[in-house]
């Protein structure tokens, strides 16, 4: 019998739990180890942030499908894992053993890189649902009195997709509320170029998102370093390519900018783990190295940014990326319980859906990383309804237990987009 722990219940660690479920024998066991019990669909924190959507339209309460499946479920969080002992300590002074671990736990949010930044100091976030209701509360206030708005990305950001969106988003709920022409907006964001993703660009989003926000008068500054922030002054370096830089000050009412990641304290500074950043190092089978009983899915996985750029660009780990991870891995314990060596790989495809609030831009990598085979990107107002119909489909997903249903996976099979990159023998 082997003991597979779960750090983690967002994405990665609550479909995790389900594909280890369906890949483990009947004698394993599964705990899932996360701080708060309630799954929250990220992608929509955007729409909770300006009131289109709330707490409880995006929440599904995990304990009771984890039960229905057998799966242990400790609501505590972990404080330390113990590599060399196949141990974790959790908060309330327990510890678990393991046979096999995955880390799922997601990135901490590098605010205090930054003096000034974050929603302990003065801008916004939508990166936890208790932020984008912060958010919504000071988006309330603001609409009050408008004035300028800042949004976009720190340096060292990963997720840049979030920012775009809720850039478009904030533009589409001002012109519903119609003082639109009170608020000038500033995007403000690391990449080199707009349109850039921390993926070298997908398709033609530079010229989709360049257009799409010069037609809402949205202003931009790329290759941007955040020096501070002040309230209602935002401090930005332009840095060019031979290294000058140009400064601004950039005054705002309302600000949202998304921070940097880094490994969360628990599996940070543990030499042969975790990269300086603290993100779990992998190899293809997304397995550590060093302790080749622990796995790493989604956003705490260590990947090496895509060339050098004026101002430091992550890269993001999307959600079908880390489905492809987590079915690879579960794979891979499913192998190593019965005696084999793992051998799935994960594509690493992408597939995204940005949201405009009543428009969007899809695009497809695959593989994440370039040279691509699949590379294409496409606008228009089926996305918002797509984003929508996605939002309902993954919560429900969640709530059932349900990792991949079979029609799920004979769309995507349909569409040529695999999760688990096809066995090369000989």
């Amino acid at each position: 019998m082997a003991h597979v722990v779960v750090l983690g219940a967002g994405l990665g660690g609550s479909i995790m739990a389900y594909e280890l479920h369906q890949q483990l024998r009947s004698e394993d066991r599964i705990t899932v180890v996360t701080r708060d019990p309630t799954y929250h669909f990220v992608p929509s924190n955007p729409w909770v942030a300006v009131g289109w959507r709330t707490r409880s339209h995006i929440s599904a309460d995990l304990a009771p499908t984890m039960q229905r499946l057998g799966i242990a479920f400790r609501t505590v969080p972990a404080t330390r894992l113990v590599p060399a002992e196949n141990r974790v300590e959790l908060a309330d002074g327990t510890a678990l053993d393991y046979d096999y671990l995955v880390v799922a736990t997601g990135p901490e949010l590098a605010f205090d890189e930054i003096e000034g930044f974050g929603p302990e100091g003065h801008t916004q976030s939508i990166c936890h649902v208790d932020h984008a209701e912060a958010a919504h509360a000071a988006f309330e206030r603001f609409c009050e009195n408008p004035g300028p708005i800042v949004v976009g990305a720190a340096q060292g950001a990963s997720c840049f997709g979030p920012a775009y969106e809720f850039a478009f988003i904030l533009d589409a709920a001002l012109r519903r509320r119609r003082i639109r022409d009170r608020v000038p907006m500033t995007f403000v964001t690391s990449e080199p170029y707009i349109g850039h993703l921390g993926l070298d660009g997908v398709g033609d989003t530079k010229g989709l998102l360049e257009s799409a926000l010069r037609s809402r008068h949205i202003k931009w500054i790329t290759s941007a370093r955040i020096s501070r922030v002040e309230a209602g002054t935002m401090h930005v370096e332009e840095v060019a390519e031979g290294g000058a830089t140009k400064p601004h000050a950039l005054p705002f009412g309302y600000a949202m900018m998304l921070p940097a990641f880094r490994g969360v304290k628990a599996v940070s500074g543990i030499e042969g783990l975790s990269n300086p950043r603290g993100f779990t190092l992998v190899d293809p089978h997304q397995r550590n190295p060093t302790f080749p009983n622990i796995f790493a899915v989604g956003v705490c996985v260590a990947i090496p940014p895509m060339g050098v750029t004026p101002v430091p660009v992550g890269v993001p780990k999307t959600g079908f990326m880390i489905e492809s991870m987590v079915t690879a891995t579960a794979h891979n314990i499913g192998a190593l319980v019965r005696g084999k060596e793992p051998d799935e790989v994960a594509t690493w495809n992408a597939v995204c859906l940005a949201d405009f609030g009543d428009r969007g831009i899809a695009f497809i990598a695959q593989p994440q990383i370039p040279p691509r085979n699949v590379n294409w990107s496409a606008e228009g107002r089926w996305v918002h309804f797509a984003k929508i119909a996605f939002e309902k489909y993954f919560l429900r997903k969640v709530k059932l237990g349900t990792a991949e249903p079979l029609y799920e996976w004979a769309a995507m099979k349909m569409l040529g987009i695999d999760k688990l990159k096809a066995a090369r023998k000989g």
